[in-house]
C-alpha cells in the first residue's frame, strides 16, 4: 500500500497542464467498438481507470497501438465475442465501472454482449438502469444471472424509438446513443445529458459518420446507419483537475497559471470559484490565478447564506463539491454545500473537521462551512482517502495545513490523476510518495 506524505503551509508557484478528461475517455474508447477502421485518439490520461479499460479492448481483440505517451490508434476488426464468458472478463469487467461503456457499441455492431455487473467507487448507489432500459426500448433483450451476477444481452434487431431517460445519466446516454448510431430508423433521447464529454462523443460519432443532431441539448435525434468509418480525436482536458487547480492556488496563497483549459467548455465552473472570492483571470485558453491572502465568499443578494449544489450539466458538476467544501474552510464567510446526486460523497468532512477546519454535517447531502479567514492554518494529520474525488481534496487541504500529513489508500487518487506527485512538485510542493501498512488506527 502506497502513501502521499505531505509537508505542507509551502506557496507554490507556476505553471500545471491538465490531463486528458477521464469520464470522457471512458465513452471514447469505448466508441472504437463501433467501427472496423482506424480510430485515433490523443489527449488520454495515463491513469488507472482508463489503462484498464484500453487492456480490456485489447484482450476483446482491438488492435491497439501506442503511438506516444497520450495518444494511441485503436483497430476492432476482429472481435473475440467469447471473450466474454472468459473469466479473465469477469474479473477485469467486473473491477472496473467503464466496462458497462463497450455494452452499448457492441450491442449496435454485433448483436449480442455480457457484462458483470460493475463495480467503481463507494458514492452511494450508481444504478444501472438507465441503461439497460434504453436498450431495452431499442429492442434488446437481456438476462440476468444472479448465480454468477452476470447480464447477457441480445440485440439482434435494434429499431430506433422514443426514448425519455429517468435520469439525465452521462453514461447511460452515451451508451445508448452509441447503441442507436447504428440501429434501424430514428432514436430520439429526451432528458439526455448534455456534458461536453457527451457532445465530444457525438460529434466524433458524426465525424464517422452517424447522423446525430441536438448536440449539446437534451434532446437528441440520432438516423441510423448502415456502418461507421475511422476518425481521429482529441480528448477535452480533465474540467475536475481544472477545478482542483483553482482551490489549490486559492488555500495556498499561490500563483499559478493552468494552460490549455479549453475555458469555453468549462461552464459554470469558473463563476463558481470566483463565488467564494478566488480571484481568476482568462488569458488565451489558460486561467491565470494570482497569489491572495484572503478571499471572501458571496452571499445572496439579500443577505443570507451561500448554497452551492450540484446538477446535471450545464449545472455545477458533483465532482467538484468535495473541492469547494475545502476550499470554503480557509475562506471568509460562511457556505452550505448541498449534494443532491449522490449520498454519502461528504463522508471525508471528519478528516477536515480533525485538521482544524469548521464544518457541520448536516445530513448524509448537507454540510455547514465556517469560513475560518485563515485565521488559522489546517493542521496536517493521518487520513485515509475514501474516494476518487474525496481523496484530491484532503490533499490540497494536507498542502495547506502545516506540519506533515499522511495520506493512506492513494490507489483511489491515482485512478483519477496522473503523476498527481510529479507535476505537484513542479510547482514546488513538498510530497513524496512512501510505502505504508496504513493507519494505526
Amino acid at each position: 500500500m502506497n502513501a502521499f506524505e505531505i509537508t505542507g503551509g509551502i506557496k507554490l508557484k507556476g505553471e500545471i497542464t491538465p490531463q486528458g478528461a477521464k469520464n470522457e475517455a471512458l465513452q471514447i474508447l469505448s466508441a472504437v467498438l463501433l467501427t472496423d477502421q482506424k480510430i485515433t485518439i490523443s489527449n488520454i490520461p495515463d491513469i488507472k481507470d482508463v489503462n484498464k479499460l484500453i487492456e480490456l479492448l485489447g484482450d476483446l481483440g482491438v488492435i491497439v497501438e501506442r503511438i506516444n505517451k497520450d495518444t494511441y490508434s485503436f483497430e476492432a476488426k476482429n472481435i473475440d465475442l467469447t471473450f466474454f464468458e472468459s473469466d479473465t472478463f469477469k474479473a477485469k469487467g467486473g473491477g472496473l465501472r467503464g466496462s458497462i461503456m463497450i455494452v452499448g457499441p457492441l450491442l449496435a455492431r454485433f448483436g449480442k454482449a455480457a457484462i458483470p455487473k460493475p463495480g467503481g467507487d463507494k458514492i452511494g448507489r450508481r444504478r444501472l438502469d438507465t441503461h439497460f432500459i434504453g436498450f431495452e426500448k431499442l429492442g434488446a433483450k437481456f438476462v440476468y444471472d444472479s448465480k454468477k451476477a452476470f447480464f447477457n444481452v441480445d440485440a439482434t434487431d435494434l429499431k430506433g424509438a422514443y426514448i425519455l431517460l429517468d435520469e439525465a445519466s452521462v453514461t447511460g446516454t452515451a451508451n445508448i446513443v452509441m447503441a442507436a448510431v447504428l440501429a434501424k430508423g430514428i432514436t430520439t433521447i429526451y432528458n439526455a445529458a448534455c456534458e461536453p464529454y457527451l457532445q465530444q462523443l457525438c460529434k466524433m460519432l458524426n465525424r464517422m459518420g452517424a447522423k446525430i443532431s441536438g448536440i449539446g441539448s437534451n434532446l437528441l435525434t440520432i438516423e441510423g446507419v448502415k456502418v461507421l468509418g475511422g476518425t481521429a480525436h482529441r480528448m477535452l482536458p480533465d474540467m475536475i483537475e481544472i477545478g482542483s487547480f483553482i482551490g489549490l492556488a486559492a488555500m495556498t496563497e499561490s500563483e499559478i497559471t493552468i494552460k490549455d483549459v479549453c475555458y469555453d467548455e468549462l461552464g459554470v465552473i469558473p463563476e463558481v470559484f470566483k463565488k467564494l472570492g478566488i480571484k481568476l483571470e482568462r488569458r488565451g485558453d489558460d486561467i491565470y490565478i494570482p497569489a491572495q491572502k484572503h478571499y471572501e465568499i458571496d452571499t445572496f443578494i439579500d443577505g443570507s447564506i451561500l448554497t452551492i449544489s450540484d446538477s446535471p450539466w450545464p449545472g455545477f458538476t458533483p465532482d467538484l463539491l468535495s473541492i469547494v467544501l475545502v476550499v470554503a474552510t480557509q475562506a471568509k464567510g460562511n457556505l452550505l454545500i448541498h449534494q443532491k446526486m449522490f449520498e454519502s460523497r461528504l463522508f471525508f468532512v471528519d478528516k477536515l473537521i480533525d485538521m482544524g477546519a469548521q464544518i457541520i454535517l448536516c445530513d448524509p447531502h448537507r454540510a455547514t462551512v465556517n469560513g475560518i479567514d485563515k485565521k488559522y492554518k489546517l493542521r496536517g494529520i493521518s487520513m485515509t482517502s475514501p474516494d476518487i474525488r474525496a481523496g484530491v481534496s484532503l490533499l490540497i487541504a494536507a498542502l495547506s495545513a502545516e506540519g506533515k500529513s499522511t495520506i493512506y489508500n492513494i490507489e483511489q487518487i491515482e485512478r483519477g490523476y496522473q503523476d498527481i506527485d510529479t507535476r505537484l512538485r513542479a510547482l514546488g510542493a513538498q510530497i513524496k510518495r512512501v510505502n505504508a501498512d496504513g493507519p494505526s488506527h
